[in-house]
């Protein structure tokens, strides 16, 4: 798999990778809660850089990573493309080429509380409230 950075014109596939990933993955969010957070991600996505994503055969892109300051900020695989190792070869380009070690995950969100688990994450610590100050607890996790 071949990571490359996103460019601007990217942009609104990789917010429909991320809108159907938490569909698929978030079921502690109902509609109103992904409704707050379109704006939140829009906005966040269209400053983040450099974005990291992988592209399906016809060049548009099917995962992103975002990360920085030791941290992975964002992982998204789209549902279809989920257990073929997407996630993966992300996370392992985050450690190896950009240094991350840590990473927060909501706490309800067990299957990448696992993911991560399985990939020697550990827990280190918790937070009752996620970044936006809502009830959903983060998990945050580092390489053991």
């Amino acid at each position: 798999m071949q990571i490359s950075k996103a460019s601007s014109a990217d942009a609104p596939q990789l917010f429909a990778v991320w809108e159907a990933a938490v569909r698929a993955t978030h079921d502690f969010l109902n509609e109103t809660d992904i409704q707050r957070l379109v704006p939140l991600v829009r906005e966040l996505m269209s400053s983040y850089a450099p974005i990291y994503c992988l592209r399906d055969e016809s060049g548009a892109p099917f995962a992103f990573l975002g990360a920085a300051n030791g941290e992975i900020d964002m992982l998204f695989v789209a549902p279809g493309r989920r257990g073929g190792g997407a996630g993966r070869a992300l996370a392992e380009f985050a450690r190896s080429t950009l240094g991350a070690r840590k990473v927060s995950v909501n706490e309800q969100n067990a299957q990448a509380v696992g993911f991560y688990a399985h990939l020697g994450f550990r827990t280190v610590g918790r937070s009752p409230l996620d970044g936006q100050g809502q009830p959903f607890p983060l998990l945050h996790m580092e390489l053991a």
